[in-house]
């Protein structure tokens, strides 16, 4: 485990078989337990790490010293990727914003094949903290956060075995809310319940109360932990596992059954509006890439550009022929964590949030121009093969706002209103490739010359770009030789 600046964490643990379940992959359990030590210190880095001044890599921290986090709440968990035994879990927690006197904390988990080198995103997660003084107050020993959530999951893995007879999945979490603290010496109770299920998907309720001595006997505990846990099944042939129709009989029932349903579709509706995001962006692109009235500006060997001028928006379209096949070109490009390798404006790109397996949001930081600030953009990037019979990969991108990447004040925030890339087959071994971007002003002083349509920048990325591809190997890898 290692950190590399106040506020930040990163661990990496081989999988052994004790971390895995029967069907040998990892343990959600374990994976939470591991996601906890990790949040935990981050949000101890950040306490013990700023001063009067600041922290300019935790915005908004101020004054904090010496802190004790105590976690409240989690938020939506999706896991989109199993890890087994023998992959190497790396878990990144970052603290991204900070109040006086709470503080949320993102949780990035991939998980890399040691034999393939391939690496893999398993979930994008956020956990917020709150702080708690030492040595002004009485501190209480806390049970361990941690292996509360490990063993949260237990009462609700047996009882979905004994159900259906096979082995269940998490698949995503809904809420895990720690309302209060348990001491040492005191006796936790976990109660799990059926509350609903919604046929391939059962929603599983969890309630964890503490006990001390007197509180036992008088049978009179501590509400401090809740969690709506989503388990999915596979039978023996890997298909997924029908679960039965649950009959809710006491008025108890009826709350957590309707409840189980509201938060199913509140659910589905954040599905909803991120699916819908994604194909305005890919429509979008099409749509500026059909139009009318394009005018060459520029033409050598391999990379013509035109430019579009329509009232007060100014759209360029470079297009580069490219001696690699297309599917090829299609997976460099759409990976927007190879772009600083070829693009001179882009200094890191990483993804910070998955929409579905196509749809993912980058967060992109650029090189100081101008001696001004440097900027950033919080981009979705939307990728889509052919359909059928078709042979053109499309490469969408555009800005978008996310609450847990607010502005720095270290950044200048810019924006892309419609950019990407369309790759279009000539035949097995090449390629069209054609880039799209609206310019903004934002993003002005990054082209050199005439910003009517000449750009000696454009030309120059555009180069790199054609080297970059043209020196990867079949398997996508990059050649330095």
């Amino acid at each position: 485990m290692e950190g590399s600046a106040p506020g930040e964490v990163r661990m990496s643990q081989a999988i052994q078989p004790a971390h895995s379940n029967p069907r040998g992959e990892l343990s959600a359990g374990q994976l939470l337990k591991w996601i906890d030590a990790t949040a935990c210190l981050a949000g101890s880095g950040a306490g013990r790490g700023v001063q009067d001044a600041g922290d300019p890599g935790v915005p908004g921290v101020r004054n904090v010293k010496a802190l004790k986090g105590v976690r409240p709440s989690v938020d939506d968990i999706q896991f989109e990727e199993t890890a087994r035994v023998g992959q190497v879990i790396t878990i990144k927690a970052k603290v991204t914003r900070a109040f006086s006197t709470s503080m949320e904390i993102s949780i990035k988990v991939t998980v890399q094949d040691m034999f393939t080198g391939i690496e893999k995103l398993v979930s994008v997660a956020f956990s917020t903290f709150v702080t708690k003084p030492v040595g002004t107050e009485k501190v209480n020993f806390l049970y361990e956060e941690g292996s509360i959530t490990l063993f949260s999951l237990s009462p609700s893995l047996c009882f979905i075995s004994r159900l259906c007879r096979v082995h269940p999945l998490l698949k995503s979490v809904d809420m895990f809310k720690f309302r209060g603290p348990s001491t040492v010496g005191d006796r936790l109770v976990f109660n799990a319940t059926v509350n609903n299920t919604f046929q391939t998907c059962v929603e599983v309720g969890v309630r964890v109360e503490a006990f001390d001595c007197k509180e036992w006997s008088e049978g009179r505990g501590r509400h401090i932990n809740s969690a709506f846990l989503i388990y999915n099944a596979v039978d023996d042939k890997e298909e997924m596992v029908t679960f039965p129709r649950i009959k809710p009989v006491s008025e108890d029932d009826f709350r957590r059954y309707h409840g189980a349903i509201a938060r199913k579709r509140i659910r589905l509706s954040r599905l909803d509006e991120k699916v819908s995001l994604s194909k305005g962006n890919v429509e979008a692109l099409k749509k500026m890439a059909a139009k009318s009235g394009w005018e060459v500006t520029s033409a050598m060997e391999k990379t013509k550009m035109y430019i579009l001028e329509e009232d007060d928006i100014l759209s360029v379209w470079v297009e580069k022929h490219v001696e690699r096949p297309a599917h090829l070109v299609y997976h460099l490009l759409s990976d927007f964590t190879k772009r600083p390798l070829w693009d001179p404006h882009y200094m890191s790109c990483e993804v910070i949030d998955r929409v579905s397996e196509d749809d993912q949001i980058y967060y992109i930081t650029c090189p100081v121009v101008n001696d001004d600030k440097p900027k950033d953009l919080v981009v979705l990037v939307s990728r889509r093969r052919p359909v059928k019979d078709g042979n053109t990969y499309t490469v969408a991108v555009k800005s978008v706002i996310l609450p847990s990447v607010p502005p720095s004040p270290q950044y200048v925030r810019s924006e892309i209103t419609c950019a990407g890339f369309l790759i279009h087959a000539i035949d097995n071994s090449s390629c069209t490739v054609s880039y799209f971007n609206q310019i903004s002003a934002s993003i002005f002083p990054y082209f050199a010359g005439n910003l009517g349509g000449w750009s000696k920048s454009i030309e120059e990325t555009a180069a790199s770009c054609i080297q970059f591809i043209e020196n990867a190997t079949d398997d996508g890898l990059i050649s330095l030789f």
